[in-house]
């Protein structure tokens, strides 16, 4: 499965520790159009300035929570269609279903490897 490398990738994490890690992990893969926001507010601001071909976002930050951000995403008419990768630290059923009946793509407990993100993002991304 080909992944384009030129693909534009948002990473929302307000966490900057995490952003990098993505960051170093994604270039790993041969992704170098990478952004990144701090919080849901500022990656939907960035969301509207440029159109992104999946978007990465932590599900824990304040004082917009990964679980809001996508729910605007999916409700918004320029953005719904974007893929949707949900990071998270705890892998609880009930947010697994929450965030699939909010419109996510696919999901990743931390911690993860480059291995784990480049399937996740095939299968979200498949060309």
């Amino acid at each position: 499965m080909a992944l384009d490398p030129s693909m534009p990738i948002l990473v929302v994490d307000d966490y900057q520790t995490m952003v990098r890690i993505i960051r170093n992990l994604l270039k790993q893969l041969g992704f170098e159009n990478v952004d990144d926001a701090s919080d849901g507010q500022a990656a939907i601001a960035k969301m509207r300035d440029k159109q992104y071909g999946l978007v990465i976002s932590d599900w824990n930050m304040e004082p917009m929570t990964g679980f809001e951000l996508l729910q605007r995403v999916r409700e918004e008419d320029g953005l719904s269609a974007t893929p949707f990768i949900m990071v998270t630290a705890e892998s609880r059923t009930e947010n697994v279903v929450a965030a699939k009946k909010a419109g996510v793509n696919n999901y990743i407990v931390k911690p993860f490897n480059a291995q784990t993100l480049r399937s996740k993002i095939e299968s979200v991304c498949a060309i």
